[in-house]
């Protein structure tokens, strides 16, 4: 009730529904403000959806640390290699049940591809992607059907951003990869 008595008030609402699925992988996407991650967690209340997410290590500071892991933060070392992606298809492995979120663009600055890491994330664990968007014009928050990869990446990766293609997010300047579909 916490997330719909919030996000109410400022005219959000919902499309779509929760899929039936035990693990998969969130695809939060166009993510081009610090909206999204406020949006995407009093949706993820309002919905009642229990996931953990993905995000930079820099925000896991100070006292905001153990708060962003109690909601389910898992802090992302993003300028090395560090087998992120090998560690996450195996925490996929050692779980039963098990939805991770990520932005495929792996940023909000202005980006016209999406990374591939999240990709190799689903194929390697044999999960489908859950896309979710937040579209600002509308202030709708869209939970999309789940895409099962096919292990085409460039395939997958144009169908998926296709699904997106008409949400207006927050900085469209910002979602350049929008306008290659």
């Amino acid at each position: 009730g916490l997330g719909r008595s919030l996000l109410q008030p400022l005219g959000w609402g919902f499309e779509g529904e929760l899929p039936n699925t035990k693990k998969c992988l969130i695809i939060a996407a166009p993510h081009t403000s610090n909206w999204d991650f406020v949006l995407g967690m009093l949706a993820m209340l309002a919905i009642g959806l229990k996931a953990n997410w993905m995000g930079k290590a820099s925000i896991f500071v100070g006292p905001f640390k153990p708060l962003l892991i109690w909601a389910g933060g898992i802090p992302t070392v993003r300028d090395k290699n560090t087998g992120a992606v090998e560690q996450r298809i195996k925490v996929f492995q050692e779980h039963d049940k098990l939805v991770l979120g990520i932005a495929p663009e792996g940023t909000r600055s202005a980006t016209d591809t999406w990374k591939n890491g999240f990709y190799h994330i689903a194929e390697g664990a044999g999960i489908p992607f859950f896309p979710i968007y937040w579209d600002y014009e509308k202030k709708v928050v869209g939970l999309l059907p789940l895409y099962h990869p096919t292990g085409d990446k460039d395939v997958d990766i144009a169908a998926l951003q296709a699904l997106f293609k008409n949400v207006k997010c927050k900085f469209p300047e910002n979602a350049k990869w929008q306008n290659n579909h």
